[in-house]
Parts: C-alpha cells; structure tokens; sequence
C-alpha cells in the first residue's frame, strides 16, 4: 500500500511539473509587448550578476522580467513550470549565497505585507534585451 501511495504521488507530482503555465492575459501580453517594443534580445545567460538587478515584475505565471542597471536593459525569465501565484502584488524572495541569480534558482512567492508565502519555482534562463 505504501509503495502504491508513493508512487501515486511521484507520477502527480511529474505530471504537475510538466504542466506549462497558463497563458498571459491580453492585457498581460499587451503590456510585455510595449516593454520589449525598441529593445533587442541578446543570447539566453545562465546567470546574471544580482548586482546588475533593480527589481522586477510578473506577466502572468510564465515570465519574470528584473530590471536592469538603467532604463534600457531588462532580463526576461520564462520558469520551466511557471511560478505558480505570481502576481503584480506579489514579490519573489531568493535564497542564494552567490552574488549570481541562475537559472534552476529556487524563488518563492510571498506577499510582501502579511509575509504569507505562496509558493515556489526555479528560473530559466535570463534574456537581455536592450533598447537600441
């Protein structure tokens, strides 16, 4: 019975992790698109410095964007999974000893006024796009 358990859970638990995340909204992919409107991409970084790294924003639970050093530059970050419950008025927390953020990080969701954790999710690889 026990083995029976386990293994109904791994297959869940696979089954999840292969689920892609759901698509943006139009006004999502409105907004994604005006963001990366004059801006060219550069090749997919493993990493990126966190020092180089202001912030970031969700559109919808498929991609992550970190804000550059300056204006021009912002990293895109397509989770493999998505992150579940990533949402505009929620944050990501990362718990890394290097000064890199990578991809396969783990980052947990959370609301950054009560504290509640939502979830987590690994990154993918980040894309530099730069206005022209």
């Amino acid at each position: 019975m026990k083995k029976l358990v386990l293994g109904s859970l791994l297959m869940a638990a696979a089954a999840c992790a292969s689920q892609p995340p759901p698509p943006m909204t139009a006004a999502q992919q409105s907004d994604f698109q005006k963001l990366l409107a004059g801006r060219t991409p550069g090749r997919p970084q493993t990493c990126v410095s966190q020092q180089l790294l202001r912030g970031n924003r969700s559109y919808g639970e498929g991609v992550i964007v970190f804000d550059g050093p300056t204006n021009s530059t912002v990293y895109v970050n397509h989770p493999p999974a998505g992150c579940p419950e990533l949402r505009w008025d929620r944050a990501l927390r990362t718990r890394t000893t290097s000064s890199q953020l990578c991809s396969n990080d783990i980052v947990t969701v959370f609301d950054p006024t009560s504290h509640i954790e939502y979830g987590s999710c690994s990154l993918g690889e980040f894309v530099e796009y730069r206005r022209r």
